[in-house]
């Protein structure tokens, strides 16, 4: 068995896509619109060959995250290398996006973790490069 996706519903479907698409170098697919049941949907992929569902509903409610609460933790890219991390997480510090930890290393990885603009974790590690050592 393989995992095929990853699906996140978001109130913003376009700015998901941008955050994915601009940071972590995703490719979108074209955009599945269901208009009687107000369904929208995109596709992610990324070199490595995973994928990122995106879904909007008209029914989505907005919801109250909370730390450490049951349920999904976060997503992780893997760069090639210490400084592709510390690269990486600076920018995005300096584009706006919260970074909540690191750069450090943590758990067998070299790795720092953002929120991207619906509030989940992404961590960005440069695993790799740890275990080579």
């Amino acid at each position: 068995m393989t995992i095929t996706h990853t699906a996140i519903y978001t109130l913003d479907l376009e700015r998901l896509r941008e955050f994915y698409c601009k940071w972590f170098g995703g490719s979108a697919e074209p955009e599945y619109q269901n208009s009687e049941q107000g369904f929208s949907s995109c596709v992610l992929r990324f070199g490595s060959g995973a994928a990122l569902k995106l879904m909007h509903s008209h029914k989505l409610k907005e919801t109250v995250r909370r730390e450490f609460s049951a349920g999904f933790a976060h997503l992780a890219f893997s760069t090639e290398s210490e400084e592709s991390v510390e690269n990486l997480t600076r920018q995005m510090r300096a584009d706006g996006v919260p970074v909540i930890s690191g750069p450090s290393k943590a758990g067998g990885s070299y790795e720092s973790c953002v929120l991207d603009p619906d509030g989940n974790r992404v961590k960005i590690t440069a695993e790799q490069a740890v275990h080579e050592r």
